[in-house]
């Protein structure tokens, strides 16, 4: 079978299987997850490598031989599953790599945990708070209940690109290695990619190898969501290209402004803005003109458009399929 016919249709059975099964609560709790498998991993280097008695380009080089080492083991064994699935079963191979590669896209467990939000913040601002403490990693009690709100739709616009559009866009390219490179990647940067005393250094290769295999993604996934937009009554394909157009280059991120600035321009809402970390205040620009003063129903606007973006996505991969067929 052709290699790129076999990653489309892994591909496309990883997305039919997540959409209908997600990653099973049972599987989880008796085995883990593969993002839990990597992050142990990725602590464990950590911990081993990261001196912070060493100068900063030394600690930049055990990053760099850290993630590296991650990425050839991760990768590795992808290679191994996927040379063992093409030999034994051949053209049916990619069936068990996509229920293998389902574990390594979001879309299911991304919808589920903002609608929490949604239905928290319906009832309350604590129920609010409380569900959005487990996406977002700003302090909920600083967030009133517009806040809140934009926190979920942020978190929904740029965890599709970043959970759902760029690992499905990798594994297409390159399969279930393709995948897991650009998981191990994301969740490297995740973990230690941050500008802090600690990880500034050592985990400077994660971030700037994370800021550049999701630029496809990032400009991908706003488009989506613009197309995204042309179906669904309320929301506004033009503002959301041109919040894209005006707003995305002005985030801190070269990523998720592009996803956000879309979804803010769809809703008529301002996203991202100024916000607090942990006490400290991001200075960030607005992505959007629209009103600041969002509420649940929002949510359940940003979530119709999320569910039409991904079956977007999927019809796009199919037609593919069916040209290359």
């Amino acid at each position: 079978m052709p290699f790129l016919l076999a990653t489309i249709l892994t591909t496309l059975t990883a997305l039919a299987v997540e959409t209908c099964v997600g990653y099973p609560a049972r599987i989880f709790a008796a085995i883990g997850h593969p993002v839990t498998w990597l992050g142990a991993m990725i602590a464990a280097l950590e911990q081993r490598l990261n001196r912070l008695e060493l100068p900063p380009t030394a600690r930049r080089l055990r990053g760099v031989l850290a993630l590296g080492l991650t990425l050839a083991v991760a990768v590795g064994i992808a290679s191994v599953l996927d040379a063992l699935a093409m030999s034994l079963l051949q053209g049916a191979a990619f069936l068990i790599l996509g229920v293998l590669a389902s574990s390594l896209i979001a879309q299911r467990s991304l919808y589920d945990h903002v609608a929490r939000v949604a239905t928290g913040l319906a009832t309350d601002l604590e129920g609010g708070r409380a569900a959005i403490a487990h996406i977002v990693g700003r302090d909920p009690q600083s967030l009133d209940r517009p806040a809140v709100a934009r926190a979920a739709i942020e978190s929904l616009a740029e965890n599709f690109s970043d959970g759902v559009v760029a690992p499905t866009f990798y594994m297409a390219v390159g399969g279930l290695p393709g995948a897991v490179a650009y998981k191990t990647i994301n969740t490297a940067d995740s973990m230690i990619g941050h500008r802090s005393p600690r990880y500034g250094a050592y985990g400077w290769s994660a971030a700037r190898l994370d800021d550049l295999i999701n630029l496809p993604a990032s400009r991908l996934a706003a488009l989506l969501i613009v197309t995204a937009a042309v179906f669904l009554p309320g929301c506004s394909a033009v503002e959301s290209a041109r919040a894209v157009m005006r707003d995305a280059r002005h985030h801190r991120s070269p990523n998720a402004g592009w996803p956000e600035a879309a979804m803010a321009g769809a809703l008529g809402l301002r996203l991202a803005g100024p916000r607090s970390y942990g006490g400290v205040v991001v200075d960030d620009g607005w992505m959007g003109r629209g009103r600041a003063e969002a509420e649940p129903a929002d949510i359940g606007a940003a979530l119709r458009i999320y569910r039409v973006a991904c079956a977007i996505q999927a019809g796009a991969i199919a037609l593919l399929l069916l040209w290359l067929m």
